[in-house]
């Protein structure tokens, strides 16, 4: 038995004095027992309110046995492909598979199947037809209702229906799984189980929920996914409603048809949790590690990024197109406590692997400490405008007091060396901060050689399609960042992180961005192909062509080729992606940055004119002439002498 974590075998629920579990989780992650894994967190808090949890992690899914390790659950199985979506996991966006899986004992790929959520609940059907089945997680979460799925090039149904699932409990879950175990637990059919907030049902009877009085209490039905299907166009209006209707304030239920009279209903979301809620989740007993079991195997990798790192809030107003977080925790930033936090920080110095260095104090956006307004918390976020873009909104409260005090706090505590700061910097919320004595003390005391920001490209017709600010606001964060460094004597770096390919990026926009990093005299190790994964705004303009905001036509790069000349472009004096870059301008019509002047990109290639002025042109060419007639005339003499 391994003292203080959940029950993985029927020896461990003998020992536990446990005859039957409430529930079993099938999970396709290592089991770990540590806040930043959705199944810790939602086991946790189910156990917390005096239900038993049994884990089953990556199971073999081509043995149906498998999923009966545990035995039949008295309540319910849940599901999870874990804290990443299953595709994503396993390949790039070239379609390459990874090596590697950060959330399997020793790194191992391949423990888990693709498209796990769906395999999972198609296996426990084929031992247990009547038990009810709930799935979540990232996975569900972003496929509740029909999707585009990059790796089949299709328009895909439900997860719900694939998965042969009874609900989907989406986003955070901590509500809406409590809710569906005290229905159960109370006698309640799982297929009556309608009308818990946050998630997702399928039915053939919705005349309770189309055809109220009053406009704001009917469903919204959807194009249907027949008709999305035909017409990708409907997915982009369908999304477009979708959109905006994630707030829990004033989300209306949505509909979706699909043949044979059924219909997917998904509720509004649950509402956020309150500070004290918050830290009632993040203050359970974790054993803050990966299960013993796997450390002959070496471990799980992903606890590494983890294990010195404290959550702080989740949520993000910050509304980027590729992001899928609005769909997944949502616009409301909800936080911990000091307190909580402290408490954490304190378990944390005593690890005995603890070096000094706290690596992050963060979430989703580590400097949102607080909604965007008080107008939040009482009627939810905007319908019609975010928070940032395309520009700040009057009502923002741009103020890192409450955050400048935690890390303060936090680098008092003893044994502490070094709070760093590696969750995402929103910098146009820091700019807007009437004082900069945040933004001093980051560059003192928060940064580790280097700060990682997220501009993701300067062309401001594609940041428009990106969600983000304008080039200028990035030129004025990056001048005002080194200005600090020079007045504190410091040498960090600015690493920019940077997307090719996103829709509205064509080769002039890849070649704007190589010219601005040659200007700014910086090749990116790495850079990020835009991977279209379900439920993004930019997913939906990848696959449509349309931007669900308004309608608009937007350019998309499917080509591999063309995507591989974008992504070479940034990192153009890589000698390897010489003849990609040389393309790209030869194609985008600016050879004039072929050349050997100090604005060019590349050298010509040998032998060829590139890079020479016109009339210096002329004159090799005639030169060239003169030298082809010279040779012609030698070869003519041999062959008479022959």
């Amino acid at each position: 038995m391994c003292k203080g974590f959940l029950p993985v075998s029927k020896q461990d629920m003998e020992e536990q004095g446990i005859k039957e579990l409430d529930f079993v989780y099938v999970i396709g992650d290592a089991y770990v027992d540590h806040p930043s894994f959705g199944h810790a967190i939602i086991s946790r808090v189910l156990v917390s309110h005096g239900y038993s949890v049994g884990i089953i992690s990556q199971p073999n899914w081509r043995d149906p046995d498998s999923i009966t390790l545990l035995g039949r659950p008295r309540l319910a199985f849940l599901v999870s492909a874990g804290n990443m979506d299953s595709m994503v996991n396993h390949y790039y966006v070239s379609g390459k598979k990874r090596p590697t899986d950060a959330y399997t004992p020793g790194g191992v790929m391949g423990k888990r199947p693709d498209r796990a959520t769906a395999v999972y609940g198609n296996l426990i059907r084929q031992r247990y037809k009547d038990v009810p089945v709930i799935i979540g997680g990232i996975e569900a979460s972003l496929r509740r209702l029909a999707h585009y799925d990059y790796w089949s090039n299709s328009l895909k149904r439900s997860l719900l229906l694939d998965s042969q699932a009874d609900l989907i409990s989406y986003g955070m879950g901590e509500r809406s799984i409590v809710e569906i175990a005290e229905g159960l637990d109370s006698g309640i059919a799982v297929k009556d189980l309608t009308f818990i907030p946050g998630t997702v049902y399928q039915t053939k009877d919705i005349s309770g929920i189309i055809g109220a009085q009053r406009e704001e209490d009917n469903a919204i039905l959807l194009p249907a996914y027949q008709e999305m299907k035909a017409q990708p166009e409907k997915y982009a209006e369908s999304f477009g409603i979708q959109y905006k209707n994630t707030d829990p304030f004033t989300a209306r239920t949505l509909v979706e048809e699909y043949p044979g009279g059924i219909y997917v209903v998904q509720n509004p979301p649950q509402k956020p949790l309150a500070m004290e809620e918050m830290d009632d989740v993040y203050d359970l007993p974790y054993m803050r590690a990966c299960h013993p079991s796997y450390e002959p195997l070496g471990g799980v990798p992903a606890i590494h990024e983890v294990k010195f790192s404290l959550i702080s809030n989740r949520g993000c107003f910050g509304g980027c197109s590729f992001c899928s977080l609005t769909f997944h925790q949502g616009r409301i930033v909800q936080v911990r406590s000091h307190q909580s936090i402290l408490q954490e920080g304190e378990k944390i110095v005593k690890d005995p692997d603890f070096k000094g260095y706290i690596h992050d104090v963060g979430g989703p956006t580590a400097n949102f400490r607080h909604p965007a307004c008080e107008k939040q918390l009482k009627s939810g976020a905007c319908r019609d405008r975010q928070c940032l873009f395309p520009s700040p909104c009057k009502n923002l409260n741009a103020d890192h007091q409450d955050y400048l005090t935690l890390l303060r706090k936090l680098r008092a505590i003893p044994g502490v060396k070094k709070v760093f700061i590696r969750s995402g910097i929103r910098f146009d919320y820091l700019l807007e901060d009437e004082s900069d004595l945040f933004f001093r003390e980051l560059v003192a005391h928060h940064v580790s050689g280097q700060l990682k920001v997220a501009p993701e490209h300067i062309s401001d017709k594609v940041l428009q399609k990106m969600g983000k600010p304008g080039r200028n606001v990035y030129e004025k964060f990056v001048q005002k960042y080194r200005q600090l460094n020079r007045q504190m004597g410091k040498d960090q770096f600015l690493v920019p992180y940077l997307m090719s390919s996103h829709p509205g990026s064509g080769l002039k926009e890849a070649i704007e961005l190589a010219e601005y990093l040659r200007d700014l005299g910086y090749m990116p190790e790495q850079v990020q192909d835009f991977y279209p994964t379900p439920s993004t705004l930019s997913t939906v303009m990848y696959y449509t062509g349309i931007d669900p905001r308004n309608g608009e036509k937007v350019y998309v790069c499917r080509n591999p080729h063309e995507k591989a000349m974008q992504r070479a472009l940034i990192q153009y004096r890589d000698p390897r992606n010489y003849d990609l870059v040389y393309e790209a301008l030869k194609k985008g019509g600016r050879e004039d940055l072929i050349g050997y002047d100090a604005k060019c990109l590349i050298r010509p290639k040998k032998g060829s004119f590139d890079g020479i002025p016109a009339r210096k042109k002329a004159d090799a060419g005639k030169l060239d002439q003169v030298s082809q007639h010279k040779k012609r005339t030698i070869r003519n003499v041999h062959k008479k002498k022959r």
